[in-house]
Parts: C-alpha cells; sequence; structure tokens
C-alpha cells in the first residue's frame, strides 16, 4: 500500500479545505465496479463532505465525535464485507488487504480513544485518517482487486 508523507496528506486536505479541489464527488475512478463496495465506499465520501461542510462553516470541533465513531463503525461494516467478498472469489492477495484494513481500522480506533480519553484531535487529523483511506487505500488498493473480482464475476 502507497502511504501518503504527512507533507503530502498535509497538502491534500488544505486543497480541499481551501476550496482548491472543492467538495468530493463520487466518479468512475473511485469505482472497484463492484457496487456493494462502489456504494460503501460513496458513504465514506459522503463522510468526508460532511467533515468538510462542518470545518467550512467552523463548526468542525461540534461533529468531530460523531465523525470519528461513524468512521470507526463503517470500517468495521466496510470491511467485514469486502473481505468476505476477497474471501469467496479467492482473491490471492486477500491476506495482505486484510493486513491494510487492519491497521486502518487501529488508526480508526485509536483516534476514537484519543476522544474517549477527552484529548480531541485536531479537524485536520480526522480529515487526514479519512482523505489517506480515500487516496491511499480506495484509489489505489482496492483497484488492486476490481479485476480479479470482475474475472470470477465474469468467467
Amino acid at each position: 500500500m502507497r502511504v501518503f508523507q504527512p507533507a503530502h496528506i498535509n497538502t491534500i486536505c488544505m486543497e480541499v479545505l481551501r476550496g482548491v479541489m472543492g467538495y468530493l464527488k463520487w466518479n468512475n475512478r473511485y469505482s472497484v465496479h463492484v457496487d456493494e463496495i462502489d456504494k460503501q465506499h460513496q458513504k465514506l465520501i459522503n463522510l468526508i463532505n460532511e467533515m468538510y461542510d462542518a470545518m467550512q462553516a467552523g463548526k468542525g470541533g461540534e461533529i468531530i465525535d460523531t465523525v470519528v465513531d461513524r468512521f470507526v463503525d463503517y470500517t468495521v461494516y466496510h470491511f467485514n464485507t469486502e473481505e468476505r467478498l476477497l474471501q469467496q472469489h479467492g482473491y490471492p492477495k486477500y491476506d495482505a488487504h486484510k493486513e491494510m484494513h487492519d491497521n486502518i481500522a487501529k488508526k480508526a480506533r485509536d483516534l476514537k480513544e484519543t476522544l474517549e480519553k477527552g484529548n480531541k484531535p485536531s479537524n485536520i487529523d480526522v480529515m487526514l485518517l479519512l482523505t489517506n483511506w480515500l487516496n491511499a487505500h480506495i484509489l489505489e488498493e482496492d483497484k488492486k482487486y476490481a479485476p480479479h473480482i470482475a474475472s470470477k464475476a465474469n468467467p
């Protein structure tokens, strides 16, 4: 998995915050061509947009707890769905993909624990986690399994 360096992630995040990229809109470049997974990825984009909108309105701190809770819940649900699909279709790199999921889920849980201890992460930290998932995981790693799934679904 390509992991963006903090400076690169900050650049992406700051572009979103400055409006250079604007709101994230679902388009075909995010698609893995599996309807169930694409719909779940669309929910992630909606969550990123929700955080962005709140930050633009100066209310990011007010919804950060909710966004982090929803992100943690989403990772469990989504990763279980994706892992089931990968196993069902005999994806040869399943173990490595699951390990990446485990790492992302741990980061999300760590962020939630930080909140529960009364230490509010910055809005930027939350946006970094969300945008890193979108850019590094979905656009790169999830795209790798798409041809395999397609070949098994349409032999």
